[in-house]
């Protein structure tokens, strides 16, 4: 999710419209997420241009069970098919919001869209109230509309959404660009000096029983690495002080339909690939797929007796050379700066935040959401501050075990 330009700087949040009456030739639809919503979702689909958080697949993991706490908006421009969102409800004590299924797993996202419908500029808002003005009339209950982690543009079109009232993400977003083959990311210093670890940890894993690489390719291999991936991101996190985003039961069962559901499919489009190093596995990660990038969308390791040999990074370096050798031009490491990131990562890309009150409560709301978000940004953005956050983060783990 490369090469993010500077976002444009409305932070205050307005009334959705009043009316749904089409704009500029658009009309809407807004459905239940019900098995016939997401049948039509996944029929709108179709030749349209999305990312994997948007994908029918992802849809149907998050809301198959959603019913009413679920939203699919159909906007289309003078009949053809234009801009669909798929949409879960939550609620923040009294308040509904509707934002992207997943939450927090749902990173780099864009509205699915047809490339032959795209709106010109000038016409980008009459899009995005359309789609809003429809939400707010089929679903009065949604006080707010929480749209997050948005790319500027995907697949070199630009993102109709940010029409609305939107800000900078506080968390940046970090890749590495491929162009060029692997072996130019192993020339100059920092390249020479990954090659030589990645021999080191070979001969450990090699001593310690032999290792293989592995994908997922049927469901007993899916439960089995989901469970581990969830035991061991549940003890690290909590290590970390770090609220476990994976424990809750219907995030599990979520991702659980979602690798399930991509098995078989063409194109790989969601896979858990495994490091097992004397015939246990310590290491796991979660991906999935664009026509040009291979996205980690989840990570854990097993800190054991083998850590030492640092299997993470040696499944990382594995999973990047697979991508080369796909001729895939990024390997994405999504959402979050993290120095085992930074080792190889190239490639910075700011993402957006859309908060847009559809009630007088939900204003209120939005404009909260653009300070708490502002705060983020700053404490982030400065050294010293995350230093202290991290610190005191860590202390409250330690004096909470």
């Amino acid at each position: 999710m490369a090469g993010a330009a500077p976002l444009s700087k409305p932070e205050i949040a307005v009334a959705a419209p009043e009316t749904t009456q089409p704009a500029g030739g658009f009309s809407a639809t807004v459905l239940s997420a019900d098995a016939a919503g997401l049948e039509a979702y996944a029929a709108f689909c179709a030749g349209a241009v999305y990312p994997p958080p948007q994908d029918p697949l992802w849809a149907d993991a998050w809301l198959g069970n959603a019913g009413e706490e679920g939203v699919v908006a159909l906007l289309s421009r003078d009949g053809a098919p234009a801009l669909a969102l798929a949409l879960e409800v939550v609620r923040i004590g009294p308040l509904r919001i509707a934002r992207f299924p997943g939450g927090q797993h749902a990173n780099g996202n864009f509205p699915v869209l047809h490339p032959d419908a795209l709106p010109a500029e000038g016409d980008r808002m009459d899009a995005a109230r359309s789609l809003v003005g429809a939400i707010g009339s089929a679903r009065p209950q949604i006080d707010m509309l929480a749209l997050e982690r948005q790319q500027k543009a995907f697949r070199g079109l630009p993102n109709p959404l940010l029409a609305l009232p939107h800000t900078v993400s506080p968390n940046l977003s970090l890749a590495v660009d491929l162009t060029g083959g692997f072996d130019r990311l192993l020339k100059g210093g920092s390249g020479r000096r990954r090659r030589k670890k990645n021999r080191s940890q070979t001969r450990k894993m090699e001593a310690a029983g032999g290792y293989r690489r592995f994908a997922a390719t049927s469901p007993r291999e899916v439960d089995e690495l989901l469970d581990l991936f969830f035991a061991l991101k549940r003890a690290r996190l909590a290590r970390m002080g770090i609220s476990d985003l994976f424990g809750a039961p219907h995030v599990q069962a979520s991702f659980r339909r979602l690798f399930h559901a991509a098995l078989g499919k063409s194109g790989c489009p969601f896979v858990l690939h495994a490091l097992e190093v004397g015939g246990k596995v310590r290491a796991i990660t979660g991906s999935s797929r664009t026509e040009d990038a291979i996205i980690c969308e989840f990570s854990t390791f097993a800190e054991d007796e083998l850590a030492h040999a640092s299997p993470g990074d040696f499944l990382f370096f594995e999973n990047i050379a697979e991508a080369s050798a796909e001729g895939m031009s990024l390997y994405d490491f999504s959402v979050g700066d993290e120095p085992y990131k930074r080792l190889w990562c190239d490639v910075e890309t700011r993402h957006a935040d859309v908060f847009m009150g559809l009630t007088a409560r939900g204003r209120a709301l939005a404009n909260a959401s653009f300070a708490v978000t502002r705060m983020k940004r700053f404490v982030k953005q400065n050294p010293v501050m995350a230093r202290l956050a991290r610190r005191a983060r860590k202390m409250s783990a330690q004096s909470e075990s």
